[in-house]
């Protein structure tokens, strides 16, 4: 455990640098990395997705806090979206935890390969969401909240992927998105964390160390050091070419989908 300990370590340092660097969330590094962990460190095969999902959205707590924080200090979070959002996406992540502990291993990882192309492709490409011209009726906007918070919490993500092009598509301005989804991606990381925490609990064959399928040594790796380096790399997005690096960390994104097929 201390060698996983150690690996999350440098991987909560990574994934906060990029985090924050490119705007993304930590579970695009997180999920593959660790997955590839546990398998090394000979973890059930069936349990292996599902850890690395539920750990990803447990760091998510953390993070997200510090990105909320610093969005309503810039007075960019539209909170009373927020508040019509939430309720939707707090029954979603609680239904793709259900999900995910239902389904097949491997087709939670196929999943995940085609949501990381799918975001390797648009960041290769500087694909960009295009605002709309009308705002949503309170039926759509409570399916898509809860859609988003499904697919979140079955990816382990903060959700930011999904989220933003649906808020700029109903015309509200990047800026706002970006902070609103950094708000959302609060419930979803909660909601998350309780239900794979309460799904995982009589799970057979846990590794020491869990808290239903969350890994408690990755978990604390990864925050003790993204905490740290996030902001480092959103300083730095200011000073670099983050849109040519961009395309650099589409192919590692690439690379990580390929691994996820053969590993």
């Amino acid at each position: 455990m201390i060698a996983i300990f150690l690996a999350s370590l440098l991987l909560g340092a990574v994934s906060g640098l990029m985090a924050g660097l490119f705007g993304i969330g930590g579970g695009l590094i997180i999920v593959p990395v660790l997955a590839i962990l546990f398998a090394g460190q000979g973890f059930p095969s069936e349990l292996i997705m599902i850890m690395s999902v539920a750990t990803s959205l447990a760091t998510i707590i953390f993070t997200s806090i510090a990105s909320v924080l610093a969005h309503h200090r810039l007075n960019s979070v539209l909170w009373h979206k927020v508040q019509s959002l939430g309720p939707g996406i707090m029954i979603g992540s609680a239904l793709g935890a259900v999900i995910a502990d239902h389904i097949d291993a491997d087709l939670l990882r196929t999943i995940f390969i085609v949501y990381l192309v799918s975001v390797g492709v648009q960041m290769a490409l500087q694909l960009k969401p295009k605002p709309g011209q009308e705002q949503p009726t309170k039926g759509l906007e409570l399916i898509m909240a809860t859609l988003m918070g499904m697919l979140s919490s079955l990816l382990g993500i903060g959700g930011g992927t999904l989220t933003v092009p649906f808020l700029v598509h109903f015309q509200t301005p990047m800026r706002n998105a970006v902070a609103i989804a950094s708000a959302c991606g609060l419930p979803i990381a909660l909601v998350g964390t309780v239900s794979y925490a309460l799904l995982g609990k009589d799970a057979s064959q846990l590794p020491d160390w869990s808290l239903g399928y969350i890994h408690i040594p990755s978990f604390l790796g990864i925050v003790l050091t993204s905490i740290y380096t996030a902001p480092i790399g959103a300083k730095l997005a200011h000073k670099l070419h983050a849109e040519t690096l961009k395309r650099y960390f589409s192919l590692l994104l690439f690379v990580m989908a390929a691994k996820l097929i053969w590993f």
